[in-house]
């Protein structure tokens, strides 16, 4: 089948929607608890998806390599899930770390303000209209400045997406009718090809996530078993530390074969 990722802001009714779709196809429904899988390595009591974390990123800062290691661990978490197929997952940055994998549905929920006001006012009785709107619009600025600072990308622009759905004339049940129907698309079919691409991926984030705090500025890609480690002056600089790494890398479950370069990579070398 396929892996669905839905993006949504705050009271936009994207997790009803992702629990909807979730409970009609069978799937695994995931969200916040792939945050957590990653933020207990940084002893970070909880990260709330429900409201946007203001200062996470001065919180990371204050680690050795604090952003790239957060990242490294949530991808890895992230991709242990997705590997397994048929799962619905909403929260940040999903559709980030499933380039190149064709049976991934990658969607925005979106709501009007006005909805989302309300929610917020249902949610906060005590909250004035004026005092939920502000509320509002600054977890969507905290929002994008989270998704920049840690993975580069502004979760509002439409074009990471392959739908997005607004909420309002639309309702949830009728939102989950169109992304159950377009995940029965040939196009959105697990293939062979797209499973190996995961698999691949997947890899490459266990790779990566077993060699972080050795050697944080590496660069990690995996093709059928065989992995690619980039890094510059790697084994100019300390070939004790490539070795180390080498025999802590071939102990990774689908690692058949490493190959270590002396130099930056920005895919697999050619």
């Amino acid at each position: 089948m396929a892996i669905v990722t839905i993006s949504r802001g705050t009271y936009s009714k994207g997790r009803q929607v992702a629990e909807t779709v979730a409970q009609r196809l069978a799937y695994q429904c995931i969200g916040r608890e792939l945050l957590l899988e990653a933020s207990r390595e940084f002893n970070i009591p909880e990260i709330r998806l429900e409201r946007a974390i203001h200062d996470a990123p001065s919180i990371l800062d204050r680690f050795t390599l604090g952003k790239e290691r957060y990242v490294t661990l949530f991808q890895a978490a992230f991709l242990k899930h997705m590997r397994r197929d048929n799962v619905v997952y909403h929260g940040l940055a999903g559709h980030f770390f499933l380039k190149g994998v064709s049976h991934a549905l990658k969607v925005r929920i979106v709501s009007t303000l006005e909805d989302r006001v309300r929610s917020e006012m249902e949610a906060n009785t005590s909250s004035s209209s004026q005092a939920a709107m502000e509320m509002l619009k600054r977890d969507d600025l905290e929002r994008r400045r989270w998704s920049k600072a840690l993975y580069g990308i502004d979760t509002t622009d439409p074009t990471l997406y392959d739908l997005v759905i607004r909420i309002g004339k639309l309702k949830i049940t009728e939102a989950a009718d169109i992304i159950c129907n377009a995940v029965q698309m040939d196009s959105l079919r697990t293939t062979y090809e797209s499973q190996k691409a995961i698999e691949d991926l997947a890899i490459a984030a266990d790779v990566k996530s077993a060699l972080i705090d050795m050697k944080g500025d590496i660069q990690v890609f995996a093709r059928n078993g065989h992995v690619v480690i980039g890094s510059r002056g790697l084994l100019a600089d300390n070939p004790d530390l490539a070795k180390g790494m080498e025999a802590i890398v071939l102990n990774i479950p689908g690692v058949q074969s490493v190959e270590i370069k002396a130099t930056e990579l920005t895919g697999w070398p050619d």
